[in-house]
């Protein structure tokens, strides 16, 4: 159970910080509890995603993986962030990301946050 609070701020922060560096990645909220709690939502669907779906995105495109030598996972991870924001729109939470350029470089950041805060936060069960 400490593994997936662990794992969901992580993929919080890693949000946030995708939202605070890119304009077109935005979190809009009327106050900042709201956010708050839109955040945390969103990271859940976010894992979720990356749980439920990138596996067997990745078993499909196996052969890009190998074509590209593993650069195709910035495909991948832009094509979950912008899943997440769609799925997010169907649930009317504030969270949207507009065009597949912005999705990559957000998912680009969103991996080196979320990386560097699994190195710091504890993940012990």
């Amino acid at each position: 159970m400490k593994n997936f609070v662990v794992k969901t701020i992580a993929n919080a922060g890693a949000l946030l910080v995708a939202v605070w560096l890119l304009d077109k990645i935005t979190l809009t909220g009327s106050s900042t509890g709201k956010k708050a709690g839109t955040l945390i939502i969103v990271a859940l669907v976010f894992g979720l995603v990356n749980f439920l779906v990138k596996p067997l995105v990745k078993v499909l495109t196996f052969p890009l993986f190998i074509l590209t030598l593993g650069l195709f996972t910035l495909v991948v991870n832009a094509l979950m962030l912008l899943l997440t924001s769609w799925v997010c729109g169907k649930l009317d939470l504030s969270f949207h990301v507009e065009g597949f350029w912005t999705a990559v470089i957000g998912g680009l950041i969103i991996s080196v946050v979320s990386w560097a805060l699994h190195v710091v936060l504890p993940d012990e069960d």
